[in-house]
């Protein structure tokens, strides 16, 4: 069944829906909307959250040790005004 086709059943159901539920049902749909959009943003990102929770701290301070040098080394070339806040 393409969407097409199930946004029709949907909008059937919808619509068979006492009146009295409605209200009910719209949050129901907003809300599931709204996260649906807000996952699809964060969930890359979140995926890997609290995923050094198991590292040992030599293996974690090496790791940090090792993206402050990288950093230092991508952003050593810029110039002055490209890296100022004014």
């Amino acid at each position: 069944m393409n969407a097409s086709e199930l946004r029709t059943k949907v909008l059937a159901e919808i619509q068979r829906i006492p009146e009295e539920k409605l209200a009910e049902v719209y949050d129901w749909i907003h809300r599931f909307r709204v996260e649906a959009e807000t996952e699809s943003d964060t969930v890359p990102m979140m995926r890997f959250a609290g995923c050094w929770n198991d590292m040992n701290r030599e293996v974690y301070d090496e790791f940090i040790n090792e993206i402050t040098l990288r950093r230092q080394q991508a952003f050593s070339g810029r110039q002055a005004r490209e890296t100022s806040l004014d």
